[in-house]
């Protein structure tokens, strides 16, 4: 294996970087228990039976009785501070995301280069993705029951990334010193935090149990989320493959040679174009096309980590801690 370019670390910014990751654990931490409030609480429970009032005028006739034909159900008013708290979740999730987004930027900037060339950093950037695309969607669509989900996700995941992958800021690889770095792990990063996104739908999908309260919304709008983010973000993977297979030859003189790494992305564009195939053509609908998605997901987690922890191959580069 090539040495690594040597290059000056400006250790006062790699430190920053550090503790700006910490701080965002802390605030997606804050941010999920936002979304949960608002989640328990200020949602209209599915199924609740309404309560209705016998009113009856001075001298008028009374209303329909609840349970009588024509009555007026009211349906149940969320708690006004739990809705503020979802908007606080909203809040807290904005700030987390400009932290983490700091803490990546000053990464980059203390090594000179781009911050995403070990586990590590690329497990925040990952976690970065994920939440930029759910508050992204959070703009055009009303996903804010996603919140709590998504961001203890980015919790677990940078926690993880920093309890288990972190590893001091330093130089990397010749290989890495490619433009290539910008273009082909860019597109795997931003992919990467969509089909997040849509990971966390269908597992929400098989929890939901339809015709049973649940805070939750219905199977159907699960699905529909889920299916638009894989939608987006299938196009941007298989672009991230394509640009890898002309990294490859640039680096080793071909585009494939099955390495692990290359197998497994592979694997995963197989799996999820196979979701999407099977919703275009057979129709496929439910729980049976969400069980697809799950195992395009399982694919996915295990070619971003699994692969660089169990295997080796050209991509072992990643700077794993023993």
């Amino acid at each position: 294996m090539p040495a690594p370019v040597s290059q000056a670390v400006n250790d006062t910014l790699a430190m920053v970087s550090d503790q700006l990751i910490l701080v965002t654990v802390l605030l997606y931490l804050a941010a999920m228990i936002c979304f949960a409030l608002e989640l328990a609480f200020g949602r209209v429970r599915t199924a609740e039976p309404a309560r209705t009032r016998e009113l009856v005028g001075a001298g008028g006739p009374a209303l329909p009785a609840e349970g009588a034909a024509g009555a007026v159900r009211t349906p149940p008013q969320p708690a006004g501070w739990a809705v503020r708290a979802g908007v606080a979740g909203v809040v807290l999730a904005w700030i987390a995301w400009a932290g983490n987004l700091a803490g990546i930027l000053t990464r980059g900037i203390a090594v000179d280069r781009w911050p995403w060339a070990n586990m590590y950093e690329f497990v925040v950037a990952i976690c970065f993705a994920a939440v930029t695309a759910f508050l992204a969607l959070l703009i055009r669509q009303p996903i804010r029951y996603l919140g709590a989900f998504v961001t203890v996700t980015a919790a677990l995941g940078l926690g993880f990334a920093v309890l288990f992958l972190h590893v001091q800021a330093g130089p990397v690889m010749p290989a890495l010193h490619s433009y290539w770095i910008a273009i082909h792990v860019t597109a795997a990063i931003v992919a990467s935090g969509l089909f997040i996104v849509a990971g966390v739908c269908a597992i929400l999908y098989l929890i939901r149990q339809d015709g049973r309260p649940s805070v939750l919304p219905a199977r159907e709008t699960l699905e529909r989320v889920a299916h638009r983010a894989i939608v987006i973000s299938f196009p941007i993977w298989t672009f991230a493959v394509i640009a890898g297979a002309l990294w490859a030859d640039r680096a080793w003189g071909r585009y494939w040679g099955w390495d692990p790494k290359e197998v497994w992305a592979f694997v995963t564009w197989v799996v999820y174009a196979a979701y999407l195939h099977a919703r275009a053509t057979a129709g496929w609908r439910g729980k049976a096309a969400m069980i697809i998605s799950l195992v395009a997901f399982g694919c996915l987690l295990f070619n971003l980590v699994g692969v660089n922890i169990f295997f080796s191959g050209l991509h072992s580069y990643a700077d794993v801690p023993k």
